[in-house]
C-alpha cells in the first residue's frame, strides 16, 4: 500500500495558514517576502502562525535573495529569535560563490537549531555538483529533507534528476525525504508517486490570484486529492 505523501505549502500569515491546513496541507514552510523567493519572516508573524494552526511549521532561514549566506551573525540571531519564539523546524542551505556548499555557515546554523528537523532547500538546484553536496552534509543533525526541483530550471528540467535520486534512497547522502517544489504541476505528480516520491511542495499553485492573493483551501484540496490518488492536472507549483 502506498503511504499517505507529505504536502507542504507556502503560508505567509494566519490566513493563508489556515486556508492551507483546511484545505489538507501537512506541513507549512513560513517565509516573508515573496519577491526575493522567500526570506525569513518575523518571531511575531510565527508566533501568530502558530497560534492559528497546529501542523508542523518550518521557517525560512535567510535574509536575502540569492544563495549566499551574507551576515552569519544576523542569521544565527534570526535562528535564535525563531527558536526562542518556539519554533522546531526549519529551511536553510548556502553555497559558496563557486556553488559548492558553504558548510560553515550551514553547520554554525545548524549547531543553533540543537537537534531540530531541517530542509535544504533549493540551493542544492543551484550546487555545482549536487552528489558532493549531499555527501558534505550526511550525518549533519536534523537534516531530513530535499526540497528539489531536480534542476533550476524547475520539475520539467529536473524530472529525470529526480527519479535517479529517488532510486538512491538510502544509500549515503540519500537517507532524506526528496520534497518536490519548483514548476510543479499536478500532471507531474503520478509518475513521480510511481518512482516512490513522497513529499511535495506548493507556492504560487496555492494562490489562484496570485501572491498578491491568500492561499485557497480549494485549490490545496485539489493537489491533496492529486498526491494521494495520482489526478492529473495542469496547475503550476511553486
Amino acid at each position: 500500500m502506498v503511504s499517505r505523501a507529505v504536502l507542504e505549502v507556502i503560508a505567509l500569515d494566519p490566513e493563508d495558514a489556515v486556508a492551507a491546513q483546511a484545505g489538507g496541507a501537512d506541513r507549512l514552510e513560513l517565509v516573508t517576502d515573496m519577491s526575493a523567493d522567500g526570506l525569513t519572516p518575523s518571531a511575531e508573524t510565527f508566533t501568530a502562525i502558530r497560534a492559528a494552526v497546529d501542523i508542523p511549521l518550518r521557517v525560512m532561514l535567510r535574509l536575502a535573495a540569492g544563495f549566499a549566506a551574507g551576515d552569519t551573525e544576523r542569521l544565527v540571531d534570526a535562528a535564535r529569535r525563531m527558536r526562542g519564539a518556539g519554533a522546531d523546524e526549519f529551511v536553510l542551505g548556502f553555497l559558496d560563490p563557486h556553488g559548492g556548499l558553504d558548510l560553515a555557515v550551514v553547520e554554525q546554523l545548524v549547531g543553533e537549531l540543537d537537534g531540530c528537523a531541517w530542509t535544504f532547500h533549493r540551493a542544492i538546484d543551484r550546487a555545482a555538483d549536487r552528489d558532493a553536496l549531499r555527501k558534505q552534509l550526511d550525518g549533519l543533525p536534523g537534516l531530513d529533507t530535499y526540497l528539489t526541483a531536480g534542476a533550476a530550471g524547475g520539475v520539467d528540467e529536473g524530472h529525470a534528476t529526480l527519479l535517479t535520486e529517488a532510486g538512491r534512497r538510502g544509500e549515503p547522502g540519500y537517507e532524506q525525504q526528496l520534497l518536490v517544489g519548483g514548476g510543479l504541476r499536478l500532471d507531474h505528480v503520478p509518475a513521480l508517486r510511481a518512482a516512490g516520491i513522497d513529499a511535495f511542495h506548493i507556492g504560487g499553485a496555492a494562490r489562484p490570484t496570485g501572491w498578491e492573493g491568500p492561499v485557497s483551501a480549494v485549490a490545496v484540496r485539489e493537489w491533496r486529492a492529486a498526491v494521494d490518488g495520482g489526478v492529473d492536472g495542469g496547475v503550476d507549483g511553486g
